[in-house]
């Protein structure tokens, strides 16, 4: 995994990402990054165990209401195939955190469906949590399951449309071979036909010079009438 130090800006000149190794960037909340780490450190091990050969670029942002802008900044970059983002959204007791819940998922809906790129969330909002030692444990051991099951639902995106894109490229070989089954008994009068067309053009050419000597003919008949 590779923890990037800074995060893409809007002057970033977008570039496609090409090669078989699929890139997935985490975007991960600073705000009990305890607890987040959990979720991170368990999706990439999950995934390095289904798809060894993917890339995971770790960033960081200071809080959820970050996470929306550098998600769309990242799919827009082009070299990302998921975008996955972590947070943990609690109630304080002074603020509605349901609110700040409701844009992040709806900003991050907003991305994938822009920008035709998967962004998985795991940004949860417990009804109720407190900073006791029994709520921090269940949601320490508790994002250890939301990583995992968000690196199954990666593999499964990146493999469907990996099969989506062999059964095209199978379709295409169906196709061009029985393009080639039509065309291949024609070949003979193809052949013949480019001939006659090729004998016309020649034709035509040779007969320029004398076109041209009859209209220089009449040319020089006109002016000497004149």
């Amino acid at each position: 995994m590779n923890q990037l130090s800074s995060l893409i800006t809007p002057r970033l000149a977008p570039t496609q990402h090409s090669g078989e190794q699929p890139r997935i960037a985490l975007l991960a909340a600073s705000w009990h990054a305890d607890i987040v780490a959990r979720a991170t450190g368990s999706f990439v091990e999950s995934l390095a165990a289904q798809l060894p050969q993917a890339q995971c670029d770790l960033m960081h942002v200071p809080g959820v209401l970050e996470i929306p802008l550098q998600a769309k900044l990242l799919a827009q970059s082009g070299q990302y195939d998921v975008i996955v983002a972590f947070g943990l959204i609690v109630d304080g007791g002074i603020y509605r955190h349901d609110f700040v819940s409701t844009a992040v998922i709806d900003g991050l809906m907003r991305v994938q469906l822009d920008n035709l790129v998967p962004v998985l969330s795991v940004v949860l909002t417990p009804h109720h949590f407190h900073s006791s030692e029994e709520h921090h444990h269940f949601f320490y051991e508790h994002f250890v399951v939301k990583g995992r099951e968000a690196a199954n639902a990666c593999a499964q995106v990146l493999q469907g449309w990996q099969a989506r894109a062999e059964e095209g490229q199978s379709a295409a070989n169906a196709h061009w071979t029985q393009a080639c089954a039509v065309v291949k008994p024609l070949k003979p009068q193809l052949q013949q036909a480019q001939a006659v067309a090729d004998e016309a053009l020649r034709a035509a050419e040779e007969s320029k010079p004398a076109v041209w000597s009859v209209r220089g003919a009449q040319s020089t008949t006109l002016n000497s009438s004149n």
